[in-house]
């Protein structure tokens, strides 16, 4: 008797044991849950829609990689690409160029109004899409636009900013900075004010130029920043859809059809399998951008 009181008294403390090291992976449990039912699964289910043939009802047909295939070889998909990788071109580097420079004044303690400049940057940002898409169109209007109007008053003739196939993309790449560059500018400025200023000071004892401490030691110290808002851009205009559905619609002539609005063709058509292998080569290309202008923008202690 007295050894069966034994065993079931070790087996109690055995299991009083185990219970603080479990209760760590049950707090994290309900974290897993929902990242599972709404991350994993859909992901997972993304992937197999993706070899199917489906409409959205009846019954999905196999067919591998056959989406996969067709966009491939389909003439409109580069087309989309390639109408991103313009934007990409027309906004990024502007962006990171400009949003710098706009952050190292606003860091600048002697600058007088500081707080209704940062103010005046990010009210952009927190603005409605489609209320700055509407007057994106009235003012870029060929025949009633304010642009149009002060370029006749000075003799020049009007533009097709929206109609036109060489000043559609620039036109929406303007609506992308002017709404995004605020965000651009708090990214910038975290990384700008997380740098001692005794480093500044010890440059300027050395008898360093305002522009040589902006090249060799602002940009290097920001470099993590500068990599961070590349690839969050860089998702941002390759998923870029809003802009130019509200503005342009697509045109002229597919010319700002970029690669989120061509995804979004598919999914309005039904065409949700053709649909999934967009976005997944979507996936595929925008992590390799990204992964390459991690690996460009590093610091150098960090290269192997």
């Amino acid at each position: 008797m007295s050894s069966l009181t034994a065993t079931t008294a070790a087996r109690a403390a055995t299991g009083s044991r185990r219970l603080p090291r479990l209760s760590p992976y049950l707090f994290i449990a309900p974290f897993f849950a929902v990242f599972a039912a709404f991350g994993v699964y859909p992901l997972v289910y993304a992937l197999r829609l993706s070899l199917t043939r489906w409409r959205g009802a009846g019954e999905a047909t196999w067919v591998g990689v056959g989406n996969y295939v067709y966009l491939l070889t389909n003439p409109d998909f580069w087309a989309s690409l390639g109408n991103s990788a313009v934007m990409w071109l027309l906004i990024v580097p502007v962006q990171v160029i400009a949003g710098l420079g706009a952050a190292v004044l606003l860091a600048n303690a002697r600058l007088r109004l500081r707080g209704l400049f940062r103010v005046a940057f990010i009210a952009p940002f927190v603005t409605p899409l489609v209320a700055m898409a509407q007057v994106w169109i009235v003012v870029f209007d060929e025949d009633y636009g304010l642009v149009n109007h002060v370029l006749g008053l000075v003799g020049l003739p009007a533009v097709g900013w929206l109609t036109s196939t060489a000043w559609a993309k620039p036109t929406l790449a303007l609506l992308f900075l002017w709404k995004t560059t605020g965000f651009a500018i708090i990214i910038l400025l975290a990384g700008l004010q997380a740098v001692p200023g005794a480093v500044y000071e010890a440059a300027s004892i050395d008898g360093a130029s305002r522009w040589r401490q902006f090249w060799s030691l602002t940009v290097p110290l920001v470099r993590r920043s500068i990599a961070f808002l590349v690839v969050v851009q860089t998702l941002a205009v390759f998923q870029m859809f809003a802009e130019p559905y509200v503005v342009t619609e697509g045109g002229p002539y597919g010319s700002t059809t970029t690669a989120g609005l061509y995804l979004y063709d598919h999914i309005s058509a039904s065409d949700l399998g053709t649909g999934a292998a967009n976005s997944f080569l979507l996936v595929l290309l925008v992590f390799g951008l990204s992964l390459g202008a991690v690996r460009l923008l590093r610091p150098k202690e960090e290269v192997s």
